[in-house]
């Protein structure tokens, strides 16, 4: 399947000879043909490419000069079959000035001309020596290559499915890079030309500036600089370039080779204009209300849809990979601490109240609750938990629930449902061999009275278990498992929720024992454990089976709610992320299911309890997500038939 919204960009590292444009224009013209082959839209070159950025006193010699003007106006009349633009670096005489410039061409002809508003001329950076930076050049137009094209740092290129600005290296380091006002002015990417030697310790910086200010102008940032061939005089270049969407680094090249490079990706402009959409104070940034219209220059590129992405699809966008995931944990697990902390205190609790079933959510929320108590200076015999054992409880959750409870040192209540079900199906007129849905709601309803009786016998509150993909899918009984007084999971999603009981477990507690129970929680089979067990005392209500695996679930919820994709992009989305995983017949059937299930439920999640938000999706009708009950799920399926 094919999908509009992604844009195909690179950044080209060519090797280079100083002061040699015609080899120069060869290296270029190589790496526009390898773009155009592999789907390239737009694509830019290292500052100054075509002379080289090390040229010196030569920049202001006529015969360099003319010779760059010739080797552009070469890649012009090779280039004008190839359906990609290219942006290149070279010296542009305009009157008796000259200009630090980037050239954007397409088919023959030249778009458009941006020279480089910030001049570094400190330690070893001379250009305010040869060159003239862009406030001091008044005019609008100028003549290259036997055209006349607009100059300026004021224009943005419409090309094929998204809008592009340009600004040259040192205009990144500025205060306020030229690149915050053109992404205020409608520009999806910006491309930056750039020398930039290497010292230590600045690669590492200059990741993190592009990295921010794709994040600042949510948007795509593609950093290229000088590569092998440049003067090694008095500096070094190290063949860096990079490409970033929305703070997120998709690409980056091999630093320190001699050989020509094309670090290419695709990015999501759909999604950026989604984001920018949504955050007002980017709409209303006062930057944009004081600075005049940019010139849109009209590339007439065609939008050419993308078939398959290069750049990587995580199949787990909730839970981070590596290093980062024990900190994203930790950050997690501290705001539901401290959230329960403060509903603690401001309640004037004296306890706090959980149904610990055995499974993964409760036991989070029972460390949660055990670690609150720690940081109040409070004994953990203030957390009652409460064992409900029903028709579907096995063994082994339910002694994984006991041991869990006394290992921690909490006040352990066991209080079976059976009987008191048994006589409210008798008093409803309903046959106790019927599994129907009353009869799972039933057993639910029941355990939620009795947890809320006890926080009233006991001066507490109840801590609610429920995460936030079940709140997604309504996968709780209305004003049973649904409800509680303080849900410190609602924001946590099942497949993190795995993750942070087992972060506890190897960071939170050094008793093997715990360990060990902990450890079996997450190996067990998700269920809300409401139907019998099998012949074998094994559950037999498995949740992934009815409703999906959540690993699918949450991904189309992060996608849907924190990307704004439709149901055909979302489904092409995941049949990358999970190739070879799941079939594409069955990621579709699950997804079907998420949508339905995401739009009946709504009416539950309008009457959620309180709970915190721990990442960028959250489904609070207070906070994130503001639906009516009763809206359609039609037009989100129909791209999807």
């Amino acid at each position: 399947m094919k999908q509009v919204g992604f844009v195909k960009v690179a950044a080209a590292i060519p090797t280079v000879q100083v002061a040699d444009p015609v080899y120069n224009a060869q290296q270029a013209l190589a790496l526009i043909k390898q773009a155009a082959q592999t789907g390239v839209r737009v694509v830019a070159f290292p500052e100054l490419n075509l002379t080289g950025y090390t040229c010196g006193d030569l920049f202001l010699k006529p015969a360099l000069l003319d010779a760059a003007q010739n080797a552009l106006q070469d890649l012009l009349t090779k280039t004008k079959t190839l359906d990609v633009i290219f942006i290149v670096g070279l010296p542009v005489r305009a009157d008796t000035v000259l200009l630090n410039a980037a050239v954007v061409c397409y088919k023959g002809r030249i778009l458009g001309v941006i020279p480089k508003t910030y001049l570094p001329n400190y330690h070893e950076f001379y250009e305010g020596r040869w060159f003239v930076r862009a406030m001091a050049f008044a005019a609008e137009e100028l003549s290259l290559c036997g055209q006349i094209v607009p100059v300026g740092t004021d224009l943005i290129f419409q090309a094929g499915g998204c809008k592009f600005g340009v600004e040259i290296c040192e205009d990144l380091w500025a205060v306020i890079p030229p690149s915050s006002t053109a992404v205020l002015q409608g520009a999806d990417v910006i491309f930056n030309l750039s020398a930039s030697n290497a010292l230590v310790g600045k690669h590492t910086y200059v990741r993190q500036l592009v990295a921010q200010q794709s994040a600042r102008g949510i948007c795509g940032y593609v950093y290229v600089s000088s590569g092998f061939g440049e003067s090694t005089t008095d500096v070094v270049f190290g063949n860096n370039a990079l490409i970033c969407e929305n703070g997120h680094e998709l690409a980056l090249s091999q630093r320190f080779t001699t050989k020509a490079q094309l670090v290419a990706t695709e990015i999501d402009i759909e999604r950026l204009q989604n984001e920018r959409a949504a955050n007002t104070s980017f709409r209303t940034d006062s930057a944009l209300e004081t600075s005049a219209p940019y010139e849109v220059i009209k590339t007439h590129q065609p939008i050419k849809p993308v078939e398959k992405l290069t750049r990587r699809v995580d199949p787990l966008p909730f839970v981070p990979q590596g290093e980062k995931l024990d900190e994203h944990c930790a950050e997690i697990f501290n705001i539901q601490v401290t959230g329960l902390a403060t509903r603690l205190l401001a309640a004037h609790a004296k306890t706090a109240v959980i149904g610990i079933s055995g499974g993964l959510d409760s036991t989070l929320a029972l460390l949660v609750a055990v670690r609150t108590m720690d940081k109040l200076n409070r004994p953990r015999k203030d957390v009652i938990g409460i064992t409900m054992p029903g028709f579907g409880t096995t063994d082994r959750t339910y002694k994984n629930a006991l041991a869990l409870m006394k290992q921690l040192g909490v006040t352990v209540r066991e209080i079976p449902i059976k009987k008191a079900c048994e006589q409210h199906f008798k008093d409803i007129g309903h046959d106790g061999k019927k599994h129907d849905v009353t009869y799972e709601n039933v057993q639910a309803r029941e355990r939620t009275q009795i947890l809320m009786d006890v926080a009233n016998q006991t001066g507490g509150i109840v801590v609610g278990t429920g995460d936030l993909s079940e709140s997604a899918l309504g996968w709780a009984t209305y004003n049973g498992d649904h409800m509680s007084m303080y849900g410190v999971n609602m924001g946590v999603p099942k497949t993190l929720v795995k993750s942070l009981v087992s972060w506890v477990g190897t960071h939170e507690t050094t008793e093997p024992a715990t360990q060990k129970v902990l450890a079996d929680v997450v190996a067990t089979p998700i269920s809300p454990e409401l139907l019998p067990a099998d012949k074998k005392g094994r559950i037999s209500q498995k949740t992934e089976d009815l409703v999906g695996p959540y690993i699918l679930h949450d991904f189309f919820l992060y996608h849907f709610l924190r990307g704004g994709g439709s149901a055909d992009k979302i489904l092409f989305l995941a049949q990358h992320a999970f190739a070879g995983q799941f079939k594409p017949a069955e990621i579709k059937k699950w997804l079907h299911v998420f949508f339905r299930r995401f739009f009946a439920q709504q009416f539950k999640r309008s009457c959620m309890p309180d709970g915190p938000k721990v990442g960028s999706v959250a489904l609070s009708p207070r906070g994130d997500w503001r639906m009516p009950s009763d809206a359609s799920v039609r037009a989100f399926l129909k791209e999807d038939k």
